[in-house]
């Protein structure tokens, strides 16, 4: 199993689940929590979430895999803000407003590549990988501009634990380390950095808390995913550990039962166990416990009743034969009709009968205890905005 997580920390996981498993039960909240329609609903909220959450926690924009090499760069639209990840010369990745100076016109397009320089589409400014206006298109015509003051507007960022963090807010500074606490080192056995992209695609969903909220449970796998994931994983039950607002939940596949009858010092749980580890306020990565995983950004839309999720297949290492091919095929098509067609497609429902009236509130049952301790955890950030609009993280 390497060097994921301990054997010992992975065994108790399992005799959790499995204890579960044989007496039919799952980790439970203390009670039932009612959550108000209108919280998915009343725009002021939803643009509040985006000003005092989205904007000012760090959000993990990218993989670091995703910037491999020097002069690489993604460029990307996040909440309706133009942003460029840049890996300079020197291996540092920086990120900026992909935005030129001069008059506002994006340097290129959403995508990755390799760039050591940027040349604006509109006027020929260019810019090099560290931000820098390096050339002011006929500058003698132009007039006299001190280019050492117009280089690209940067974002604060961090690149660590396989991820590249970016806060959306100029100015403003990350402090990883107090923004995970103890959940960076689960983040780091998982070893991300490692890790090799298979395919990569944006998702159109329902607005970002329904969307968000499918990943938070199992109750509804029976129902909803019979020729899916309910085949091989268990539904309404889930192993849930919490770090501050992130949540590591554990959805044991069926053939856990096989451990029952196995030493414990021989086991080795991770064939036998879906993880989910969620990174607030959008971020899942689920089964990197084996050699297949998924990570998935949910990110708010233009309105409150839709979002967009970068749905990542990734895997330990390349497929390279032809059986590793066709798993991993199978894998990241099973993937997305699983939430394409099955989680967005209800979820869509879902938004357009909130309206209805048929509601005035959700009820998050005792079994749903990750989405409690996610909404909560929402509401908690939104109330200390409240009381200080210059809280950072």
């Amino acid at each position: 199993m390497g060097a994921v997580i301990d054997h010992a920390q992975a065994v108790a996981l399992a005799q959790r689940a499995l204890a579960h498993l044989e007496a039919g039960t799952t980790d439970q909240a203390e009670d039932v929590l009612r959550v108000p329609v209108t919280e998915y609903l009343d725009p002021e909220r939803w643009r509040r979430e985006i000003d005092v959450v989205f904007k000012r926690v760090p959000l993990a924009l990218a993989l670091s895999v995703e910037l491999p090499g020097a002069g690489s760069y993604k460029a990307l639209d996040a909440l309706g803000t133009p942003i460029l990840l840049t890996r300079g010369q020197d291996g540092v990745v920086r990120a900026f407003l992909n935005v030129c100076r001069h008059r506002g016109a994006q340097l290129c397009p959403v995508g990755t590549g390799t760039r050591h320089r940027f040349r604006c589409p509109y006027h020929a400014w260019v810019y090099d990988d560290q931000g820098g206006l390096v050339a002011v298109h006929k500058p003698g015509t132009f007039g006299d501009v001190d280019t050492d003051g117009l280089g690209l507007r940067p974002l604060p960022v961090v690149e660590s634990l396989g991820f590249v963090w970016v806060c959306l807010t100029p100015g403003t500074t990350i402090d990883l380390d107090a923004w995970l606490g103890d959940y960076a080192h689960e983040l780091e056995r998982l070893e991300l950095d490692k890790w090799h992209i298979y395919e990569q695609r944006e998702l159109p969903g329902p607005g970002w808390k329904v969307a968000f909220d499918g990943y938070l449970e199992s109750y509804h796998i029976q129902a909803l995913h019979r020729t899916t994931f309910a085949p091989t994983s268990t539904s309404n039950l889930m192993v849930v550990d919490s770090f501050g607002p992130h949540q590591r939940i554990l959805y044991p596949v069926k053939s856990l039962r096989t451990l029952r009858d196995i030493p414990v010092e021989d086991w080795d749980p991770a064939p036998h166990c879906g993880t989910v580890y969620t990174v607030f306020p959008n971020m899942s990565i689920a089964g990197a416990w084996e050699g297949h995983g998924v990570v998935s950004q949910i990110m708010p839309g233009p309105d409150v009743d839709r979002s967009s999720t970068v749905q990542t297949i990734v895997t330990r290492v390349p497929p390279v034969t032809e059986e590793d091919r066709r798993y991993t095929a199978e894998f990241s098509e099973l993937v997305e009709r699983g939430v394409a067609e099955e989680d967005y497609r209800t979820g869509f429902d879902v938004q357009a009968a909130l309206s209805s009236g048929a509601n005035t509130h959700f009820l998050f049952g005792r079994n749903e205890l990750a989405l409690q301790h996610h909404h909560r955890w929402l509401d908690r950030l939104l109330a200390a905005a409240n009381q200080s609009d210059d809280k950072e993280f």
